[in-house]
């Protein structure tokens, strides 16, 4: 094993519901893809209600950068062109017809491949959009050269699916999704591996990667934190990122010529009576992944974890880069001096109940404020969660106030939301940091364009 880089900051928080390590097919019709799922991205739509679509079909373009194409994840019908506020574009409804024909985007080596050629692919058939980009995690301009690609092959998150059981058994598949990501940079593809697990041969027989071990609590599966301590973001620098079933994506459209669009969904949390594994595509429908499995409560439905994911109806659907759905209990409900009762069985950060003292216990949690918003306030917390070298509370202050220079100065480049997820968990003054956080990249990617 190389050398473990140790995070020391963080926070594991266990929840009830963790997925059985049993992976089930899914049948169901409804799919979207909802546009609100990029960031940065203006939608300039290219189909409209009843036309007939094949898997690869482009759905929508980017208004800004045209080259960047969605594509249909499976074939059917265009069942509702759905439109928010101002017209915004929400979400394009699919009723699959189960034959999943696909346009032929051509099989290829991409090791033998020109970079333009390997790009062109990815960009035609729809895949492109699974690569990311630090800063302002957007989707990746075609055009950059990034310094490196980061994959982490882990996720430290509440409930979050294991990506060695979702992989098992498609190594070649993997090996030609990392072939190609190899025609995209002249900098090392970094494969980034949980030192405290064991790994299935599909990421340890990986070839042309660099192998990392990260050990401690999350955030240590968070590819911010990774970029942060092995290769860190300077001004005008780019580093691109995805995941382990992206990099599968990508292989299926080398080795079959088509978008591939299966997915791997872990039904998780507390209110599902049986949490599994369920085969699918993407941008599934909430309603028939739950369907006669959650309990009778007020429910929250969240396309993601606890601590990042986007709530969403029963009638929704995934998101495009989920690869959980966690079901947890609402939290409406006031508690009388709750502050003064013991709290055996409420989850603790601050030692405030007894509860810190069972470190294995589970927690059955809901989504309660337990407090009123209020000033934000110094407390020293943030630094106790929160592995980077930057000062959390001082970033957040330059973003509220739109100090372009000081958040500069104080690592803007090197975050995300996602990583301030647990400074939020535990913040006193009960403010929407992630919210907050997603302003400031928004703020700093359109004065630097």
């Amino acid at each position: 094993m190389s050398n473990v880089i140790k995070i020391k900051k963080g926070l594991n928080i266990n929840l009830v519901g963790e997925a059985e390590k049993t992976v089930k097919e899914l049948s169901t019709d409804q799919f979207a893809i909802k546009p609100t799922d990029f960031i940065g991205v203006f939608p300039k739509i290219l189909v409209k209600e009843g036309d007939a679509v094949k898997v690869g079909t482009p759905l929508f373009i980017d208004k800004y950068r045209d080259n960047i194409i969605f594509t249909s994840p499976v074939s059917g019908k265009i069942h509702e062109i759905k439109r928010g506020a101002k017209r915004i574009l929400l979400e394009i409804k699919i009723d699959s017809d189960g034959l999943d024909e696909a346009i032929d985007f051509g099989v290829g080596d991409p090791l033998k491949m020109k970079r333009e050629e390997v790009v062109d692919k990815l960009l035609k058939s729809g895949v492109w959009p699974f690569i990311r980009q630090r800063p302002y995690s957007v989707i990746a301009n075609p055009s950059d050269l990034p310094k490196a690609i980061f994959i982490s092959t882990f996720d430290s998150a509440p409930l979050a699916p294991d990506n060695d059981l979702i992989l098992h058994g498609q190594g070649d598949i993997f090996q030609k999704g990392i072939d190609a990501l190899s025609r995209l940079t002249q900098g090392e593809i970094h494969l980034n591996l949980d030192a405290d697990a064991s790994h299935s041969k599909v990421f340890t027989n990986s070839k042309g990667v660099q192998i990392n071990h990260f050990s401690g609590p999350h955030p240590a599966g968070n590819v911010g934190v990774q970029i942060n301590k092995i290769c860190p973001i300077n001004k005008g620098e780019v580093v691109w990122y995805l995941y382990p079933q992206d990099v599968l994506t990508i292989g299926h459209l080398f080795i079959e010529g088509r978008f591939n669009a299966g997915r791997v969904i872990a039904l998780t949390g507390s209110e599902v009576l049986r949490p599994t594994y369920f085969k699918t595509k993407i941008g599934v429908n909430i309603e028939s992944l739950v369907k006669n499995n959650v309990s009778n409560v007020e429910k929250r439905f969240i396309s993601g974890n606890v601590l990042t994911g986007n709530a969403v109806n029963l009638d929704g659907y995934v998101g495009f880069y989920a690869t959980q759905v966690t079901v947890i209990p609402e939290g409406n409900y006031h508690e009388f001096l709750g502050w003064a009762k013991v709290g055996f069985g409420k989850f603790s950060v601050s030692r405030s109940f007894p509860s810190f003292l069972f470190k294995n216990r589970k927690y059955r949690l809901d989504t309660n404020y337990h407090g009123g918003e209020r000033a934000l306030v110094m407390t020293g917390e943030y630094e106790k969660v929160f592995p980077f070298d930057i000062f959390p509370m001082q970033l957040l202050k330059a973003i509220m106030v739109e100090d372009i220079d000081q958040m500069e100065n104080l690592g803007i480049y090197e975050v995300d939301e996602e990583d301030f997820a647990l400074c939020e968990v535990i913040d006193t003054s009960k403010t929407n940091i992630q919210e907050l956080v997603r302003k400031g990249l928004d703020l700093m990617r359109k004065e630097m364009s």
